[in-house]
């Protein structure tokens, strides 16, 4: 390994996740930053952040800053602040719950007119979650693929509640952001937790938009 590989600065990649409420977005977050599955729902108000460093092959170190925004912001006027400067949005839906797949459509609406003014969008996926109850599915998989293909985004399915390719899709979004590709054998491995942070933030006052495509690894906290 060369001295370069060994003193490779740490990215910082912003990972937002959008979707309706109940949809499964904060379980999802918090299984991976935490390994853990919260039984009780509580809907998130605002945002939640969490941070997670991970090593990609080519000793690429990441840290991804989390950011679960709240299913009932969309429409508001803090959501463009909360997901500008975003490398990655992931786009997630229940698969036993058909108006979440459908309302995605409004959430991409928010995407494209917050990155209007930028050459191009932040590296999208579509995130079918709580694959674990496939027989109560109501969006088809071939609803699922054709949204994505329309709108250039990957395509994953996720459960919060058994951690299923939870890690997996964080992975590869990173790795698609950063230009890496990943074998299988790496697909398969998982990064162990190093730092695992959760702030709580309000949506009463404007968050500062950061410059792209560098995100901060800190961020000060919501009064």
């Amino acid at each position: 390994m060369s001295d370069s590989e060994e003193e490779s600065p740490e990215k910082q990649l912003k990972i937002v996740i959008l979707g309706d409420g109940a949809s499964g977005k904060t379980s999802i977050s918090t299984r991976y930053a935490q390994e853990q599955f919260g039984k009780q729902y509580k809907q998130t108000v605002g945002l939640d952040f969490f941070l997670k460093r991970i090593v990609l092959p080519g000793n690429i170190h990441c840290a991804l800053q989390v950011w679960d925004i709240g299913g009932r912001t969309l429409g508001g006027k803090m959501v463009e602040n909360y997901i500008y400067g975003a490398h990655g949005i992931l786009l997630v839906y229940d698969i036993t719950n058909y108006s979440s797949f459908e309302n995605l459509e409004d959430w991409y609406a928010t995407i494209k007119k917050t990155f209007e003014k930028e050459e191009k969008l932040p590296h999208l996926a579509l995130v079918g979650n709580k694959c674990d109850l496939e027989h109560m599915r109501t969006v088809k998989l071939d609803k699922h693929q054709r949204f994505a293909q329309e709108h250039s985004m990957s395509s994953h399915f996720v459960s919060a509640k058994t951690g299923d390719s939870v890690s997996l899709c964080f992975q590869k979004v990173s790795a698609d952001i950063v230009g890496v590709r990943l074998t299988k054998p790496e697909l398969e491995q998982q990064h162990k937790i190093v730092k695992a942070d959760i702030v709580q933030y309000n949506n009463t006052e404007p968050v500062p938009r950061p410059s792209l495509p560098q995100t901060k690894s800190t961020l000060c906290a919501l009064q």
